[in-house]
């Protein structure tokens, strides 16, 4: 493992909030079971608890966690959409804190297919909180330059690196009615 990763690492095991390249923008990360970690990048998005959050994850069993067991059917229409850029909506198992589902009795996650973030994960044993390195309602940072200008000291580590080059955010889709979302 490289320096910039284990440093990204540290950071997420010591409550840290990162900035890290994704399929299409910049994210940002944390500890999803960290309370204090998690309601720190709400406050520097400016966003409510109450939308829930994305968790990506390098493959399926990292997300185990998080989810309610999910039939052969929808693992069908799942899987062969990871690893990729589509999250989509699955039910939340009951035991999963509210700051991550929010509101909702889904959670919304994504295996990536970005190979970095996939080494990320891997590398801190779990799924990460990912939404976007920008403040609710601006642009989101599609370089380090634009994290650093957009969210300035708020973030303990930037892990650096390049998008996919993906032009829009991933879709999401709902698991159980099939619809997208976005």
């Amino acid at each position: 493992m490289g320096l910039q990763l284990r440093q990204a690492v540290r950071a997420l095991q010591y409550g840290g909030i990162i900035s890290y390249p994704t399929e299409a923008v910049f994210g940002l990360g944390c500890d999803p079971w960290n309370v204090e970690a998690v309601y720190r990048l709400l406050e520097i998005k400016q966003r409510s608890w109450t939308k829930g959050l994305i968790l990506i994850a390098a493959d399926f069993n990292q997300l185990q966690d998080f989810i309610q067991p999910v039939s052969a059917e929808i693992l069908a229409n799942i899987l062969p959409t990871w690893p990729g850029p589509t999250t989509w909506l699955l039910p939340v198992r009951d035991d999963v804190p509210r700051w991550l589902s929010g509101d909702h009795n889904k959670i919304a996650v994504r295996v990536t297919a970005h190979k970095q973030v996939a080494a990320l994960c891997n590398a801190f044993g779990g799924a990460i909180v990912s939404t976007s390195a920008n403040i609710m309602g601006s642009a989101p940072a599609r370089s380090i330059r634009e994290v650093h200008w957009r969210l300035g000291n708020n973030i303990d580590y930037i892990l650096p690196g390049l998008t996919s080059g993906l032009t829009q955010p991933t879709e999401i889709h709902d698991a159980l009615t099939r619809d997208i979302i976005r």
